[in-house]
Order: structure tokens, then C-alpha cells, then sequence
């Protein structure tokens, strides 16, 4: 009878005895509200935008018209006479030839020249989703109240002639402009100025909608609805939100409301985010007539722009032919 074969114990095979790495765990999903949170925060452009721009063009234009009429003597100057100015101390340096009535000159008129390199861009670039027309805008608005104090000061308030022509244009341009920004904001726009599409509004609004739903509760849903419907029965004009007092008093008992239901703990981004759905739902209801209007407001601000550029350009090209050389005084 054969002996058995000898055989050695089997070394463990290495699989048997190192452990399998195990692939790491994946984050988390954030919860529904906080993914909801993240989608919709992505910045909506809000009725007072653009006041910022507003409140340092008022204090850049204060602060020269200071310099002009105090430290330069400007309001002497500009009171006496025009036909005994000459005399007066100040006329060297302020009459519209002078070192500082011709600088304000220059430089207002290239301020108001910045306009029409914004216009030009906007043309040009309004595909480019990364443009900040925003941004662009508020260069524009601070161009458009300054440029018209530093031109008021180089006429040294004589107004006659074709310029005239060409100075009251600006004056409407500057004055119809504070009612082109009124409207411009109550058209739904990204926080860089891109005007929301009705596809990305319905978004918007069912998407802050979900939100609510999911940690507003039932009652307070129920008092937006009835608020939302009651701005549907409201007439669709433009200036439906001028000053309404009334739509910022019914927000805050909505939010009272949400505060209350959560004993104080309501967070602020859903209360932004009961307050933008409200808002929101106001500017769709009145999009039509606002848009409307702002349309037409193109037609008047537009030709009157195109005016004050040809005068001006005019009276630049007569007053070099005329012998005036910038800056040689």
C-alpha cells in the first residue's frame, strides 16, 4: 500500500489575509431644504439696486459744486451780471475757456461720452453670459449725473445759441434716465443685470415654492396664497409698486407668521426666501405694462442722446475752427 504524499499546510492565500480597501463612504446629500436653498440663491437683482451708484454720484457731484462755488468763488462769479463778469476775480479761472471752465468742460463731455461705449458693449456682448451688465449700468448712471454738473459749471449758466440745443437734451436725458432706472429694476433680472427668461421665472417662483413647502407649514402657505392672489386681482400697471406700503406691511405679517409658528427660529434665508417668492410674484404680475413702458421710454431717451452728441460734437469742431486750442489758456 502506497504511503500517503507528504504535503505541506497551504500558505493562507493574501487575499484571505489582507483586508479589501473599501471605496469611502459619499458625502452626505444635503438636505431638501438646504439643496433647494443652494438653487435658488442665486442672486436676484432687488427693486433698490442701483442706489449705491445713485447716493455717490449725488456726493461726487456735491463735493465739485463745494469746490466750484466756495473755494473758486464760484457763486460771486456766477451771480454778477454776464455782462460785468469780466471783471470779477474768479472769471479767469471759470469763464468757459479758463483752465477750470474748460476742464470741466473736456471732462464732462467725455463723461457723457461713456454712455455710448456702454450702449455699444451691451449690443456687442448682451450673448456673453459672463458680461456684468450691472456693473456696466452703474458706470453709466455715475457718467450721467456727473458728466451734466461738470458741463453746467464750463457754461458758466450762460444758455444761448444751438448749444443750448444740445445742453437742456442732456438736461432730459439726465432727468428721464432717474425713470429709466425705476423701471429697469422692476423688470426680473440677474444679479449681474441679464433679464430672466419666463422659463427661468417659472423656475424661480416653483422653486421657492418647494422650498416654503417643505419648512413654512400649511398655514402659512396658506396665507401667501391668499396674499399672492390677492396681487393677481390688483390692475397691472407700472407703477403698482410705487411706494407700496401696503405689499411691505402684508410681507411682514406673513413672516410674523412664519416667526411665530417656529417660536423665533425662523432662518433668514427662508424668510428671503418668503419675501422674494412675494415680490417676485408682483413684478411677473406687472412685467407686461412694465416692459411696455420701457420700451417707449427708449423711444424719448434714445433720439435725445443722439441730439446732445451731434450738437456737441458740433460745437467742439466750431470752436477748434474758431481758433480755441484745449488746454492752452
Amino acid at each position: 500500500m502506497p504511503a500517503p504524499a507528504l504535503t505541506s499546510p497551504a500558505a493562507p492565500s493574501r487575499a484571505a489575509t489582507t483586508p479589501r480597501p473599501t471605496a469611502p463612504a459619499a458625502p452626505a446629500a444635503p438636505s431638501r431644504p438646504a439643496a433647494l436653498a443652494s438653487a435658488v440663491r442665486q442672486g436676484l437683482m432687488p427693486v433698490g439696486a442701483l442706489m449705491n451708484v445713485l447716493g455717490i454720484s449725488g456726493l461726487v457731484a456735491l463735493g465739485v459744486s463745494v469746490w466750484v462755488l466756495g473755494s473758486l468763488d464760484g457763486w460771486q462769479y456766477y451771480t454778477t451780471p454776464i455782462g460785468v463778469r469780466g471783471y470779477n476775480d474768479a472769471h479767469r479761472l471759470l469763464r468757459p475757456s479758463g483752465p477750470v471752465g474748460q476742464t470741466l468742460g473736456v471732462a464732462g463731455a467725455v463723461l457723457m461720452l461713456v454712455p455710448f461705449v456702454y450702449m455699444g458693449y451691451k449690443r456687442l456682448r448682451k450673448q456673453k453670459s459672463g458680461t456684468n451688465l450691472k456693473r456696466l449700468l452703474e458706470i453709466h448712471i455715475f457718467c450721467g449725473i456727473v458728466g451734466p454738473v461738470l458741463i453746467t459749471f464750463h457754461t458758466a449758466f450762460k444758455f444761448n445759441g444751438i448749444v443750448s440745443a444740445a445742453y437742456w437734451s442732456m438736461v432730459l436725458v439726465a432727468l428721464s434716465g432717474f425713470v429709466g432706472r425705476y423701471l429697469y429694476v422692476r423688470i426680473p433680472r440677474t444679479i449681474k443685470g441679464v433679464e430672466l427668461s419666463q422659463s427661468e421665472l417659472d423656475d424661480r417662483t416653483s422653486s421657492l415654492r418647494d422650498e416654503l413647502q417643505w419648512t413654512a407649514g400649511a398655514d402659512v402657505l396658506d396665507t401667501l396664497d391668499r396674499l399672492e392672489a390677492d396681487i393677481a386681482a390688483r390692475p397691472a400697471s407700472w407703477f403698482s409698486g410705487l411706494g407700496d406700503r401696503a405689499l411691505r406691511r402684508e410681507i411682514g405679517d406673513v413672516v410674523a407668521q412664519l416667526e411665530q409658528r417656529s417660536g423665533g427660529a425662523a432662518s433668514a434665508s427662508l424668510k428671503q426666501a418668503l419675501e422674494e417668492r412675494v415680490r417676485l410674484q408682483q413684478r411677473r404680475h406687472t412685467l407686461a405694462a412694465t416692459k411696455r413702458l420701457f420700451d417707449l421710454w427708449h423711444v424719448f431717451h434714445l433720439p435725445l442722446v443722439w441730439v446732445m452728441f451731434a450738437i456737441v460734437s458740433l460745437h467742439v469742431a466750431v470752436s477748434l475752427y474758431l481758433g480755441y486750442v484745449p488746454f492752452r489758456w
